[in-house]
């Protein structure tokens, strides 16, 4: 038997999640959830409390949620703020894109563009050097300052793409 409960809190004791809910009444239950699944609901969410095999050990196998904004065959992941408006998230579309906590801005490919930036650095040094050489030639003089931009200070090592 399955029913609905208000979730009211949790503790985690020696890697397993308790939580107190009522349902006619206060009651514990342990809660269900896929491997790898680590999350822990906002006060007064609506639990699915379903009844196991041992009386008195009830378990949550999930919450209703009512942020649903994923299309078919998307998968939409978000975390909430104390006041329950979505905090950040990750959205993979039906497209093959991802959103990232937003889908103004891109992310990019650190290497392509590292390497792109040093040819362009070159490109701009030689530049440089015959500009020098000019000013030279007409009675002038220019000392050559070598462009260097530099971004691995952009690099994020924790995320990768494609």
């Amino acid at each position: 038997m399955s029913s609905l409960s208000r979730f009211k809190s949790a503790l985690v004791e020696k890697g397993r999640r308790i939580l107190k809910v009522i349902e006619y009444g206060p009651k514990t239950a342990d809660e269900c959830a896929p491997f790898g699944d680590d999350s822990n609901p906002l006060a007064n969410m609506t639990a699915v409390l379903m009844e196991t095999d041992v009386i008195g050990e009830p378990v949550v196998v999930g919450y209703l949620n009512t942020n649903q904004l994923a299309a078919s065959g998307e998968k939409r992941i978000y975390s909430l703020k104390p006041d329950g408006s979505v905090s950040f998230y990750a959205w993979l579309k039906n497209d093959g894109t991802m959103h990232l906590g937003g889908y103004t801005h891109n992310l990019v490919r650190y290497a392509p563009l590292n390497t792109s930036i040093n040819n362009q650095n070159t490109e701009i040094n030689a530049e440089l050097t015959k500009i020098a050489a000019a000013i030279t030639l007409l009675g002038g003089a220019y000392s050559v300052s070598p462009v260097s931009i530099d971004i691995s200070g952009s690099k994020i090592n924790e995320i990768k793409t494609l």
